[in-house]
């Protein structure tokens, strides 16, 4: 009986042993990671908040919470163990970002990216974890900058027209141009490059040649296509900067124009000669075969009267 009371004690001490390794914890549960379904914007120079959630609400103080670019490693902030972790964050968000917990107690957790670079431009992941489970959710960021006002200058006379040329710089991403009359109506041919500099940001030049003299001013505006927002400058193209026709050119215009229509000339009287005289021929031909069948009938005509009077004179005889 001693020995079995001693066992009994025995395997109750193992079973408690076995139960203080378990976690001590509340078991993983499961949960759903929240991001914004539309794109982010942010403003170069500016700062930025992505935010993430947990569903069902929750406090997150005990999670570990990530948010990463293309890759796990790729890590833009890192909170664990209710610290920021700077060990494995890159280069490029070291200084600039930072934890808002004023919700974490919620679920509710955000990064805030201070000074946007273009680089920060892309997709990113938050990563939550509690325990052995964990969610993420990917969210987009859309940088945009608004760079220098257009600088529009002439420079000089094409074919037969004014150049004219609009540059701008410090856009981001690729900014639209467009160029307008004094009405406003658009101008649909000319010519657009764009460059990219070390930090990202596009310059571009935007040429056009204008024909019309009467045209007056012309606009060149340069558009950021995520803020919607654009800048823009007129000039003023005087009509002495449009080329002028030198004589030669003139001469030769009206020698053309003389020569065009004497051939036109020349072609039509060919031709109405060329009718006349097939008109002509076919009138002799009409009168020729006319008076051919004037002959043959009286020619038919002769022999009748010929048989005719033989008849006659046989008659005469045989009476």
């Amino acid at each position: 009986m001693e020995g079995f009371s001693r066992c009994s004690g025995l395997s109750h001490l193992i079973s408690l042993l076995l139960f203080m390794q378990l976690p001590t914890g509340d078991f993983a549960q499961e949960f759903t990671v929240i991001a914004p379904p539309d794109p982010i914007v942010a403003v170069l120079g500016g700062e930025v908040l992505l935010p993430c959630s947990v569903s069902p609400a929750m406090s997150a103080e005990d999670m570990e919470l990530r948010w990463f670019r293309s890759k796990f490693s790729e890590a833009v902030f890192i909170y664990q163990d209710r610290l920021e972790q700077k060990e494995e964050q890159m280069v490029p968000y070291a200084g600039r970002t930072s934890l808002v917990k004023d919700l974490l107690n919620q679920g509710e957790a955000a990064v805030r990216i201070q000074n946007v670079h273009v680089y920060d431009n892309g997709l990113y992941t938050c990563f939550f974890r509690k325990g052995g489970f964990y969610e993420e959710a990917n969210l987009e960021l859309k940088v945009a900058g608004v760079g220098s006002a257009p600088q529009v200058r002439i420079t000089g006379p094409e074919e037969d027209g004014v150049r004219v040329v609009c540059t701008g710089s410090g856009w981001f991403p690729k900014p639209q141009v467009q160029w307008r009359d004094l009405s406003g109506e658009k101008f649909l041919a000319f010519s657009e490059t764009h460059t990219q500099d070390a930090e990202g940001l596009f310059s571009v030049e935007a040429a056009l040649v204008v024909r019309d003299s009467s045209v007056g001013n012309v606009t060149c505006s340069i558009l950021n296509p995520v803020l919607g927002q654009e800048k823009a400058m007129a000039i003023f193209i005087p009509e002495p900067f449009f080329p002028q026709a030198s004589p030669w050119k003139v001469a030769f215009s009206v020698s053309l124009t003389v020569l065009v229509i004497l051939l036109l000339g020349a072609g039509c009287y060919t031709k109405r000669e060329h009718s006349t005289k097939v008109q002509e021929m076919r009138e002799k031909e009409t009168l020729c075969q006319t008076r051919e069948q004037d002959r043959q009938t009286k020619e038919e005509m002769l022999k009748d009267a010929g048989k005719a009077g033989q008849g006659s004179r046989l008659v005469n005889v045989a009476a």
